[in-house]
């Protein structure tokens, strides 16, 4: 693969050719949406997310300590949790939408690999918990039940995927000059046309057709006789297949505008500041997802639902105790005397 001399790019509202009054108050208007669709994030997607992620790793800690094991789905849905929970963590870095981070481009390499690392590894254990969820519906065989059985090996290999998927994309930023300061993306804009193409094809075009190819299954196929019924099946694990659902629609919109920018890096384009305002909106949108997402397991996933109407019921409980403490009567004064 041939290097690239990425230094003629940069962001269409870092480089405005014209001075035009149309231009100028279009450049505005994206930049007032981004401000405010990132305050809207902040205040209400990044407090959602983190309270639910608390919530969903207290629930499943003390269910493995009250039980000494855990169920295969939850953890997988652990390792989804904590894989959204650090991309949550990371977007802190669009803070400041609508101006980019200043850091060194080691730096801006360095967070990228975190977030890609993050990125398909959440991607990919929605792939296994839709595998694991259809295997349960249509018993393997021998060799590959056996496999099944053993959740922490396939997170395991879920994690040394994702980790060198997360190393070739750190290549492809292909910089050398790791010292200069840059406007920072987690997805970094001075990457390589192939950077994109990488993301796409194995961050979701392959685990996108796994998960449709599930799905069809799940639908299609005769299961045994002695299987639940499909209804059963969905209900019971309806957390999973809800999340699968929105994350692909979220991820889609979102790896069509990263395969649309290498596309315009391939024509030697920066585009307009209206490309750039919708993949500052596909950004968003997929870090929205991520906190929607462990939303969805708390209220959605029957151990984590049970443990929360618990928590409900308790405090109802000792708001009534409260409310109905005796409170000692006083005799009237007169009949004190009296005595």
């Amino acid at each position: 693969m041939s290097a690239h001399n990425m230094t003629w790019i940069s962001y269409p509202s870092k480089s405005l050719a014209s001075t035009s009054l149309e231009e100028i108050e279009a450049f505005i208007a994206s930049q007032n949406v981004i401000s405010r669709l990132m305050h809207c994030y902040i205040a209400f997607f990044v407090p959602i997310g983190l309270i639910a992620a608390a919530c969903i790793l207290a629930i499943f800690i003390k269910n493995y300590m009250q039980n000494k094991a855990m169920e295969h789905l939850d953890s997988l849905l652990l390792h989804f949790t904590i894989s959204n929970t650090t991309m949550i963590l990371l977007s802190f870095t669009v803070i400041n939408r609508p101006e980019y981070t200043r850091v060194t481009q080691l730096a801006c390499t360095v967070l990228s690999f975190l977030f890609n690392f993050s990125y398909f590894s959440s991607q990919h254990s929605l792939v296994l918990m839709l595998l694991m969820l259809l295997l349960k519906r249509f018993p393997p065989t021998t060799a590959l039940s056996k496999v099944t059985q053993r959740p922490m090996l396939c997170i395991g290999c879920v994690l040394l995927y994702a980790f060198c998927l997360a190393v070739m994309e750190a290549v492809l930023v292909g910089t050398d000059s790791y010292h200069l300061k840059t406007d920072c993306q987690l997805d970094p804009l001075f990457a390589w046309p192939e950077y994109e193409i990488v993301k796409f094809t194995f961050g979701f075009g392959i685990p996108s057709f796994l998960q449709i190819l599930s799905f069809i299954t799940l639908l299609a196929k005769e299961a045994p006789a002695e299987a639940p019924a499909l209804q059963q099946h969905i209900r019971t694990h309806l957390a999973a297949f809800i999340i699968s659902i929105t994350t692909f629609i979220c991820r889609l919109f979102y790896n069509i505008m990263i395969l649309f920018r290498s596309t315009l890096k391939l024509q030697k384009s920066i585009g307009t500041p209206k490309d750039e305002l919708v993949m500052n909106i596909a950004e968003i949108v997929l870090f929205s997802e991520s906190c929607a997402s462990l939303a969805l397991i708390v209220f959605l996933h029957k151990p984590c639902m049970d443990r929360v109407l618990q928590v409900i019921q308790s405090c109802r409980r000792a708001h009534s105790t409260n409310n109905h403490l005796e409170i000692p009567v006083m005799a009237p004064s007169h009949e004190v005397m009296s005595q």
